[in-house]
């Protein structure tokens, strides 16, 4: 019995690691240009995190920029035009993306599909919603919404107030959003929900014939993802400061698919972290050549289903067969030379 608990225990012990060591960047990295990197990263891990979770019931979501933009739209409408708390905005805007996603997973899976229909039309969701964006005046059009508040600050007994002047707070307000995240997210893989979107991945006939309601538990899954994709899109706005249509663009959703398959699809959360970290600080190591970066992004996507079609982090899986398939050749070769 202990053995189990240890056992169940040690599989956190790495997280929360790896978490510790992260939260400590702020005390050696003082540049505002690399800790704004480190909180689009965060911010993209979290995007790349909803893919997989889409992923994991055969949904592959082509539009979910759009429910980022959902929620950074939100907030921002709440705390500009309706002067509502930031505190409050983060919560409501997930709240609003998740209905939002309510009505279009209730239309775009009636018929139970998740295959090329789904795919086609969340593709044309992400491709017209910053068209759309900056077509809605009350939404700034095309010239965004300008002076977005930051969070109000926070006083903690016996010490200062915590402002919200500099990267540093937003570092670990995002930090703390990501941790709350991967908590839900942990929740329901680990429940009975998870084990239903786990049989519904592996064979979606099989799963409904034991009783499993395909629809409802996709739509679950949709909602979720899109609801947890607003609440980091309402940490954007209010980081940020100001939005603009053309941050939603198409081409941040193929960024997302990028982070899942360059880490590894078949990790829920380290592989997006991964994936995230990679293509958040490499293209600045050729933002000399940024005309190239197009390019460079279709021919990572293009090598990386070819050669490596589970992530990075499937190298270990690669290398374990390489391995054995050294030892076992090196086994037949001393097997034959002492026949010999």
């Amino acid at each position: 019995m202990f053995k189990n608990i240890f056992s169940g225990r040690k599989k956190f012990i790495y997280p929360i690691i790896g978490l510790i060591i992260f939260s400590l960047i702020p005390l050696f990295v003082h540049s505002p240009y690399y800790l704004d990197l480190f909180i689009m990263m965060i911010i993209n891990a979290v995007l790349g995190m909803m893919f997989i979770m889409g992923l994991r019931v055969g949904l592959i979501n082509m539009g979910i920029i759009a429910f980022w933009g959902i929620g950074a739209y939100a907030s921002a409408l709440l705390a500009t035009k309706y002067n509502v708390n930031v505190w409050l905005c983060l919560p409501i805007a997930a709240l609003i993306t998740g209905i939002f996603a309510l009505a279009l997973g209730a239309i775009l899976m009636r018929s139970q599909s998740s295959g090329l229909a789904f795919v086609m039309l969340s593709i044309v969701i992400g491709m017209v919603f910053n068209v759309a964006i900056g077509s809605l005046s009350f939404l700034g059009g095309w010239n965004g919404i300008p002076n977005i508040p930051p969070p109000n600050s926070i006083k903690l007994p016996f010490l200062a107030p915590i402002e919200f002047v500099s990267k540093v707070p937003f570092f670990y307000l995002g930090l703390l959003i990501f941790v709350i995240i991967i908590l839900i997210s942990y929740a329901f893989y680990a429940s009975s929900i998870g084990r239903a979107w786990r049989a519904i991945g592996m064979s979606p006939r099989l799963a409904e014939s034991t009783g499993v309601d395909l629809f409802k538990y996709k739509l679950l899954a949709f909602v979720l993802s899109a609801s947890l994709c607003g609440l980091i899109g309402a940490f954007y706005a209010h980081y940020q400061a100001y939005l603009l249509p053309d941050y939603f663009s198409m081409w941040q959703n193929i960024y997302v698919q990028i982070y899942v398959i360059l880490g590894g699809p078949a990790f829920a959360f380290l592989g997006p972290i991964v994936g995230a970290g990679v293509m958040t600080f490499f293209p600045e190591f050729i933002r000399n050549a940024r005309e190239f970066a197009p390019v460079f992004t279709g021919a990572v996507l293009v090598l990386l289903i070819m050669f490596l079609p589970e992530g990075l982090l499937g190298l270990g899986r690669y290398r374990g067969n390489v391995t054995r398939g050294i030892a076992k050749l090196s086994s037949i070769l001393e097997r034959k030379a002492r026949r010999a």
